[in-house]
């Protein structure tokens, strides 16, 4: 699996989670810290990296990128 995107939280992690299954991209979210309910980043204890299978890794980053733009 590989990095296809690096989110400041949880909640952010898991809307590119769901954006990328709602197209049939299986991702795994890959955290050093606890969940928590508190919403901030300190020395990026709070990032998650959202992961996929390699062979997804371009039409995965194309969709994040594109529903940037579109916001």
């Amino acid at each position: 699996m590989v990095e296809v995107y690096k989110a400041h939280s949880e909640l952010e992690a898991q809307v590119i989670r769901g954006l990328l299954e709602s197209y049939r991209i299986p991702c795994f979210l890959k955290s050093h810290a606890a969940p928590s309910v508190h919403q901030f980043t300190v020395d990026g204890m709070g990032e998650v990296k959202v992961m996929v299978l390699e062979s997804l890794a371009d039409k995965a980053r194309e969709l994040i990128i594109k529903s940037d733009a579109d916001v």
